[in-house]
C-alpha cells in the first residue's frame, strides 16, 4: 500500500513539504528559545517566547480555520509560505547588525505563529482532497512517520549546526523550508469547490461562520464527545510529559538530563515504528481504535508515574509511544471522515484550539499543583484520570440502542 501511494505525486508533494515545514518549525523553535535566553539570561523571559508562540492559537486559531473554509487554500498556503520568509530572515538581518532585542523576538514569533492559525487548518484540509479514504489510514501514517522521524533526527542536526553556521543561522534554515514548502505545495493539483466564493460573499462574518459551525456541531454527538476527550486527554498528559518526565528523571536519576535525552529519543523511535505498523494492523481507524490507543496512553503515563529505576522509565516511554499515536492517528482519520468538505479548516482549527487551550491550563494548573505534590502522585492521578475517562468514554460511545448494533452505528 505504501508503494502505491508513493505513486501518487500529491501525495509525495504534500509529505516532502511537511517533511520541509517539520524540520524548519523544530530548528525554529529552539533558536527562539536559545535567542531569547542568550538576551535574556532569564528562564522567565525564555518562558515567554514559549507563550507567544502558543497564545496565537487561542486568540485566531477558529479565524483561520473560517478562512480556510472560505478561500481557496493552495493560493493561501503558498502566500503564507512566502510571506513568512522575509518575516523569520529579518531575524538573522538585525542580529548581524547588532540591533536585536527581546521584545522584537517576541514580536516575529507571535506573527510567525498567527500566521500559522492561517495555514495549518488549510494545509490540513486538503489532505482529504488528494486521498482516497481507503488509503487515509496508509497516508496519515505515513504523513506522521516523516515529520516525526524529522523530529527525533533534528536534535542530532541542530548539534551539527551548532558548531558549524551558528545558532542565528537555524533562522535561515526555517526560511529556506517555507521556500521548499511553497514549491512543493504548488506541486500539488487538486479540485476546490469554487461555490465556496459565493458562499463567503453571502456570509462574511467571522463570527458568524464560527457560530454556524457550533450549530452544526451540536448534532454531531461523535464529534462533540471526541473533542471534550481529546481536551481532556491532552489535559492529563502536557505538563506531566514536557515538565513532570524531565523533574522524575533529574530527581530520581544520576547524570538525568543525559537520561532524559536518550528516553525522549527512545520515545521518537517508538512513535515512528508504531506509525509504520498502524496500516498493517487497521485499514480503517474508529472509535474503537481510538479508546484502545487512549486506554495504552494513559497505562503507560501510569507506569512512568510509579518508576524510580531506569528500566521501568524505559517501559513506561515505550507503552506511551504506542498509544499516544493510535490515538493521535485515529482521532486524524475520524475527523477526515466526519467533517464535510466546506468544514474541513474549521473542524481542524477547532480540534487545534482545543489542543492548544488544553496544553495552556494543564502547564498552569500542574505546575502549581508540582510546588507541593510528588510528580510521581501527578503522573499517577493524570495516567488513572486518563483510564477512567477512556473507560466512561467507551461505555458512552458504544452503549447500545434498540436494535442497533452501536458500534456499526458510530462507525457506519
Amino acid at each position: 500500500m505504501i508503494l502505491k501511494l508513493l505513486r501518487n505525486k500529491n501525495i509525495v508533494f504534500y509529505i516532502a513539504g511537511a517533511g520541509a515545514s517539520s524540520l524548519g518549525d523544530a530548528v525554529s523553535g529552539l533558536a527562539f528559545l536559545f535567542l531569547a535566553y542568550e538576551l535574556t539570561g532569564s528562564g522567565l523571559h525564555t518562558t515567554g517566547i514559549a507563550i507567544s508562540q502558543a497564545l496565537p492559537y487561542l486568540m485566531f486559531g477558529l479565524i483561520g480555520g473560517v478562512f480556510a473554509d472560505w478561500v481557496n487554500k493552495k493560493s493561501l498556503l503558498i502566500l503564507i509560505d512566502l510571506i513568512r520568509v522575509p518575516i523569520i530572515f529579518s531575524v538573522v538581518l538585525i542580529y548581524q547588525f547588532e540591533l536585536m532585542n527581546y521584545w522584537y523576538l517576541i514580536v516575529v514569533s507571535f506573527v510567525i505563529q498567527t500566521l500559522g492559525c492561517f495555514f495549518n487548518p488549510s494545509h490540513r484540509a486538503i489532505f482529504p482532497l488528494i486521498t482516497k479514504e481507503e488509503e487515509r489510514t496508509t497516508a496519515n501514517s505515513l504523513l506522521d512517520t516523516v515529520t516525526r522521524g524529522i523530529q527525533v533526527l533534528s536534535p542530532l542536526v541542530v548539534v551539527g549546526f551548532i558548531h558549524t553556521i551558528g545558532e542565528i543561522h537555524f533562522f535561515t534554515i526555517d526560511a529556506i523550508t517555507y521556500l521548499i514548502s511553497a514549491f512543493f505545495i504548488r506541486k500539488i493539483q487538486f479540485e476546490e469547490d469554487s461555490p465556496a466564493h459565493t458562499k463567503r460573499n453571502k456570509t462574511f462574518h467571522i463570527l458568524y461562520s464560527i457560530k454556524e459551525f457550533g450549530i452544526w456541531l451540536k448534532s454531531e454527538i461523535t464529534l462533540r464527545k471526541l473533542f471534550l476527550m481529546t481536551l481532556i486527554m491532552v489535559f492529563c498528559n502536557t505538563w506531566v510529559w514536557q515538565v513532570g518526565l524531565l523533574l522524575q528523571i533529574v530527581e530520581n536519576i544520576p547524570n538525568g538530563k543525559q537520561w532524559y535525552s536518550i528516553l525522549l529519543g527512545w520515545y521518537g523511535v517508538a512513535v515512528v515504528i508504531t506509525n509504520i505498523l498502524i496500516p498493517f494492523l487497521w485499514k480503517e481507524l474508529t472509535i474503537k481504535i481510538y479508546l484502545l490507543g487512549s486506554s495504552i496512553w494513559g497505562v503507560g503515563i501510569v507506569v512512568v508515574g510509579v518508576s524510580y529505576q531506569l528500566p521501568l522509565y524505559f517501559l513506561g516511554v515505550f507503552i506511551t509511544a504506542v498509544g499516544l499515536p493510535i490515538a493521535s492517528l485515529s482521532r486524524v482519520y475520524i475527523l477526515q471522515k466526519l467533517l464535510p468538505i466546506d468544514k474541513l479548516g474549521r473542524g481542524f482549527s477547532f480540534n487545534a484550539v482545543l489542543l492548544y487551550f488544553s496544553n495552556v491550563v494543564s502547564l498552569g494548573s500542574f505546575g502549581y499543583f508540582s510546588s507541593f505534590v510528588s510528580t510521581h502522585v501527578l503522573f499517577i492521578v493524570c495516567g488513572g484520570l486518563m483510564l477512567l475517562i477512556t473507560l466512561v468514554y467507551h461505555v458512552s460511545f458504544l452503549r447500545k440502542v434498540p436494535g442497533v448494533s452501536p458500534y456499526r452505528r458510530l462507525n457506519s
